[in-house]
């Protein structure tokens, strides 16, 4: 199974847009994002445009209005997290969060085979003791290129894929 991780849209609807079509060509059914989409407009866009689950873990830059909401009817396949968030995909424990001291410490408990994160904009993989750390990169394209990962849960590989590659 395919997982896209995401990060930093930052309310760049163009490039997340690329991001959503990726994954119905790729027929991604999963989509983490680490914080910082800003806006629940950005939400409603996700939610509408991708077919499959999504897990939300809010970020330093959301809106008050999006870190209002809770996984209401409306958002019935969206999962959203206020700090952390966790899930087991393939018999495989992951954790997501938006900021990097707190990945950290979820990796450092060893409770996790995978953490995700966000918040640097800066694409960053690292193992702490047999846990995976993971930084998809920002959609926004904001310090860094526009990027995301793409998790294959059967060889535990990942991919980053450029968002201006993408048509």
């Amino acid at each position: 199974m395919q997982i896209a991780i995401t990060s930093d849209i930052h309310n760049n609807e163009v490039n997340l847009e690329k991001v959503l079509r990726y994954c119905a060509e790729q027929e991604i059914k999963t989509l983490i994002c680490c914080g910082d989409l800003t806006s629940k407009e950005v939400l409603d866009l996700m939610n509408d445009n991708f077919s499959g689950i999504i897990y939300y873990t809010f970020g330093n830059a959301d809106y008050a209005e999006l870190r209002k909401l809770d996984s209401e009817n409306k958002y019935r396949k969206t999962f959203l997290f206020k700090n952390f968030g966790e899930a087991k995909i393939d018999n495989k424990k992951i954790a997501f969060v938006h900021f990097p001291q707190k990945a950290r410490k979820l990796a450092e408990t060893g409770k996790y085979d995978f953490v995700f994160y966000g918040h640097t904009h800066k694409p960053w993989e690292e193992t702490i003791e047999s846990c995976k750390m993971l930084n998809p990169g920002n959609v926004a394209g904001e310090i860094y290129l526009p990027t995301f990962a793409i998790w294959n849960t059967e060889n535990d590989n990942f991919k980053l894929i450029r968002v201006h590659n993408l048509s």
